[in-house]
């Protein structure tokens, strides 16, 4: 029955691979071979993929189409003509949030489909229109977020009506006035970062297997030996260790593995464990913009702008050690009253019981589970020389452990924390809504028209208004949003071309996931961990804390830009 259920958590995790694949792989739909092949390539104001739309090819004044497709996730679309013996092609482009599209062939470009046998479009830019339905996935976003701040239902019950009620109102509302139609149930999981859900759950079981050899109650143990039981020290070196992790780490694979140690840490000082917890979330945030790893968003960036590893690094890391020191500085001010309660020093029977509960329970799973650890950090490092997604890298050493180290999948499937991963794919989905209606564009080029051609405005408000926006807003669709905005800022004003606003970006979108708890995946995933533990983040207990960091540090790092690239001239 054990190897049964080994077998079965293999394929399964497998088939997880497979969805990982197959959703960032682009759907192909079916065309007739034979005539010639018109294609396009579609785009909103701010150039980034439409998906979707609708094409429909009108040949020779015919009014029934001839060929129909839909745009792909990367904004493309091809059709195939049943004959090149035409004399006149229309192309008619519709979309739900978008205004419809007409273009007439000219006479050179119908001959050069008709000679070259294909012809493309380029790029066709269409314009975002405001519907009912944009409305009513505002309202119902604004709406989840109210009910999570006011803690009337839990955070995954809340991000699941939410999406529950955009369904509702696309299908059921759509079906009464076409104008309500959000997105279907297909165009919905598109935006699930499902690299995000198989880290996560990958990482999980890592950590729970882990967790059984004893090491965290070692690591516990050697923490307060070396801050000689001074909490205020502890929490500096905590910080220090989760930053260290962050600058080359995902935030979400290192809170996987320093929460569970921080929790066992503060329960045996008898300190409340989130006074540790809150104030290494905000460092994996905050050191995470010093290196090109150290964010999705960051990646996202250096690719787009070709910012690489080292640009990062110079430009970034001592800004980034700048904020962390104001970060930890605001960290001890507002939890001193924490602090002066259980700073006194070594307590004898505290250091007794904690060098008892030290012993390491599993040396030879500890072992194994140090080379099957070390293969993957290995491989988190080589990740982006060999095109391996964390993801990967975190299911694969799953297995590996699971097969090796804790045969019991039973046991360690119960180490995950499903709650959190429903959440995850649910406001996925409700961020998807709102960016799927246009609001994400609207608010992108409400900035670019605000900062004109003046560099300072534009380091401030890149930084303060995609800050601001993280607040609620996932940063990786946010930075999507952005990215071409910044592009097209880049280019038109003057001493942009040291790519600091680019820069800026990069600052705004992963300091802003610091001011509440739903602004950042590594927030949210250590609020499951804590509540699992007995010891739940509330929403309004880590704004109280997060929002005024989240100024401060995005001050801070506003200010680091304007002293690099315009005093010292970067």
């Amino acid at each position: 029955m054990r190897r049964v259920g080994r077998v079965a958590l293999v394929m399964g995790l497998l088939l997880g691979l497979a969805v990982l694949v197959l959703a960032k792989a682009p759907v192909v739909t079916g065309q007739p071979v034979g005539g010639p092949e018109l294609s396009g390539h579609l785009v909103d104001e701010q150039a980034q993929p439409v998906a979707g739309a609708a094409i429909a090819i009108h040949v020779d004044g015919d009014p029934a189409p001839v060929a129909e497709t839909h745009s792909l996730r990367d904004g493309s679309w091809f059709v195939t003509l049943p004959t090149s013996a035409v004399t006149a092609v229309h192309v008619d482009i519709t979309h739900a949030h978008y205004a419809p599209y007409q273009h007439d062939l000219s006479p050179h470009e119908i001959e050069q489909l008709r000679v070259e046998h294909a012809y493309s479009l380029q790029a066709i830019s269409l314009a975002h229109r405001i519907t009912p339905g944009f409305w009513a996935a505002g309202l119902t976003f604004v709406g989840v977020l109210v009910i999570i701040a006011l803690e009337k239902l839990r955070n995954a019950l809340a991000a699941l009506a939410g999406i529950s009620a955009v369904f509702l109102i696309t299908f059921v509302g759509g079906a009464l006035a076409p104008s309500l139609y959000v997105f279907d149930f297909e165009r919905a999981l598109a935006y699930i970062d499902w690299e995000v859900i198989f880290l996560v759950l990958g990482m999980m079981i890592v950590v729970g297997i882990v967790e059984g050899t004893g090491i965290f109650q070692w690591l516990a143990f050697t923490a307060y030996r070396m801050s000689r039981g001074r909490v205020s020290l502890l929490m500096i070196i905590l910080i220090g260790i989760t930053s260290a992790a962050s600058a080359l780490l995902d935030n979400v694979t290192t809170m996987l593995l320093v929460a569970p140690i921080t929790i066992q840490i503060a329960l045996a000082l008898e300190v409340d464990p989130l006074a540790l917890l809150v104030p290494e979330i905000l460092a994996s945030n905050v050191a995470g913009i010093s290196t090109l790893i150290g964010t999705p968003t960051n990646i996202m960036i250096g690719a787009y702008a070709g910012i690489g590893f080292n640009d990062f690094l110079v430009n970034q890391m001592l800004g980034a050690l700048l904020t962390l020191g104001v970060m930890t500085i605001a960290c001890l001010v507002y939890y001193r009253k924490e602090i002066r309660k259980h700073d006194s020093g070594l307590s004898p029977v505290l250091y007794e019981r904690l060098r008892q509960n030290a012993a390491i329970k599993d040396p030879v799973g500890l072992r194994r589970s140090g080379i099957v650890f070390g293969g993957m950090l290995i491989f988190f490092a080589l990740g982006d020389s060999l095109h391996l997604v964390p993801a990967v890298t975190a299911l694969v050493g799953a297995t590996l452990l699971l097969l090796w180290v804790e045969p019991n999948i039973e046991k360690m499937l119960g180490a995950v924390d499903w709650t959190t991963l429903v959440f995850f794919m649910a406001l996925f989905m409700l961020v998807g809504a709102i960016q799927e209606v246009g609001i994400l564009s609207l608010i992108a080029a409400a900035m670019s028209n605000l900062i004109g051609g003046n560099l300072l405005l534009g380091i401030l408000v890149l930084v303060l208004g995609s800050g601001l926006l993280s607040f609620v807003v996932a940063s990786v669709p946010l930075t999507a949003a952005l990215l071409p905005v910044v592009g097209f800022l880049s280019g038109g004003i003057p001493g942009a071309e040291s790519k600091v606003l680019y820069y800026a970006l990069s600052i705004g979108v992963t300091l802003g996931g610091n001011g509440l708890l739903i602004g950042g995946e590594s927030n949210l995933m250590t609020a499951g961990i804590a509540e699992r533990a007995g010891y739940p983040i509330r929403f309004n207990r880590f704004a109280r804390i997060g929002v005024p960091v989240a100024l401060l540090t995005l001050l801070t790092g506003a200010a680091w830009l304007f002293l690099r690239f315009v005093v010292l001239g970067g």
